[in-house]
């Protein structure tokens, strides 16, 4: 007898089995890199040139030029503080000016002898940095009344001004090209003043009541005659 053997059926369509695909894990995608940061020019030429680049509208412009003005006003306080420390300090015993009818005869000669477009004589007050301006005179000698009496700052932010103030208080004549800083001033360039001498009254070092001011249309030839005659006539408008 013969047995046969039984052969096992294989299910049909089985799904084959598949080996696991090990994946490596994503690499990470590296940023590009940053653009260099320009180096900081700290030179006085850079800084300048990044004030002017910072500047870009009306409002930036006005600032910076009131900020230049008022840290130019602060520096040269300091710079000159002791002459004018000293010349506070010792205020009260500082002579005086003149009555106004007694300082009329030697302004008006001054003018006349100096051949000058205005003369002006102002009492200072250096407490409260102050001056009052208390005689104007025209170039034929006549008074300018609107300006008698006008009240503005001694020190300002005027280097021509300050430089002036500075030069009087230690006694001398500053002769220079003219630049205004104040409504008395403007009345002088309207009356065709490009050059100015001033000179304090008296004209003695630590002396100092007030300072008289004569303008010219053109620069003088002869420095030295001129702040002779104007320390003569500062001489004569002080009440010693």
């Amino acid at each position: 007898m013969v047995t046969a053997k039984k052969t096992v059926a294989k299910p049909v369509n089985a799904p084959a089995k598949v080996a696991a695909v090990k994946r490596s894990p994503p690499k990470e995608i590296e940023p590009p890199p940053a653009p260099p940061i320009p180096k900081k020019d700290d030179s006085n030429l850079g800084k300048v040139i990044g004030l002017i680049e910072w500047v870009d509208n009306p409002f930036k412009l006005f600032t910076v030029i009131l900020l230049s003005a008022l840290f130019f006003a602060g520096y040269f306080a300091w710079d000159s503080r002791q002459v004018i420390l000293q010349a506070i300090t010792t205020q009260d015993k500082m002579p005086q000016l003149a009555k106004q009818e007694n300082l009329l005869p030697p302004a008006k000669s001054l003018l006349k002898d100096v051949d000058g477009l205005v003369l002006l004589i102002h009492k200072a007050n250096l407490a409260s940095n102050s001056r009052t301006t208390v005689v104007a005179l025209n170039a034929d000698g006549t008074r300018e009344k609107s300006i008698e009496g006008t009240v503005t700052s001694l020190f300002n932010a005027s280097a021509d001004r300050n430089a002036a103030m500075v030069a009087m208080l230690n006694g001398e004549v500053l002769c220079e090209d003219f630049n205004p800083s104040s409504k008395v001033g403007e009345w002088g360039v309207k009356a065709g003043v490009k050059f100015m001498c001033r000179g304090s009254i008296p004209p003695d070092m630590g002396k100092f009541a007030g300072y008289v001011a004569i303008g010219f249309k053109d620069k003088v030839e002869d420095i030295a005659a001129l702040k002779t005659r104007i320390n003569l006539a500062a001489t004569d408008m002080a009440d010693e």
